[in-house]
């Protein structure tokens, strides 16, 4: 049950983040800051990318996924239909993963530590959840506020 509910939460917000790219009428300012404004949306959907593909594809679904982090929030001018392109191809990681997950799985421990200390793969993955919505929606105030 539970997966089958992240499943959809997943897909639901990724694919509002497709939705939210593709409403920039100018697609440069997706990489555009301001002062007090450090990421751009750009880098918040590189972000979230690499996020859920290093931690449910790799780590769950053992994807050989390669992090880098660090580029996530300094690689400019992506295309958005590359963009798109990515968050396209994390939802069907994401949804083969959360597919193959047993409740044995969820109700264990992740594979790693996160946070310094262990913690159960249903708690990280509603965590990873939320993390996905709170730069979903930075996202959208980014781009209400700055496409002009």
């Amino acid at each position: 049950m539970l997966t089958t509910t992240l499943k959809a939460l997943f897909r639901r917000d990724l694919e509002k983040l497709v939705q939210e790219l593709s409403q920039y009428t100018n697609e440069s300012k997706i990489w555009y800051t301001e002062i007090g404004i450090s990421n751009s949306a750009g880098n918040l959907a590189l972000h979230l990318v690499g996020n859920l593909n290093t931690y449910i594809g790799l780590h769950l679904g053992n994807t050989g996924y390669v992090r880098n982090r660090e580029l996530e929030f300094s690689q400019k001018d992506v295309a958005r239909t590359t963009l798109i392109k990515m968050i396209e191809d994390t939802i069907v990681v994401i949804d083969k993963v959360m597919d193959e997950l047993t409740p044995e799985q969820v109700e264990a421990l992740y594979p790693i530590e996160v946070f310094g200390g262990p913690i159960y793969t249903g708690h990280f993955l509603v965590h990873l959840s939320g993390h996905l919505m709170y730069h979903l929606g930075q996202v959208n105030y980014h781009r209400r506020l700055l496409d002009f």
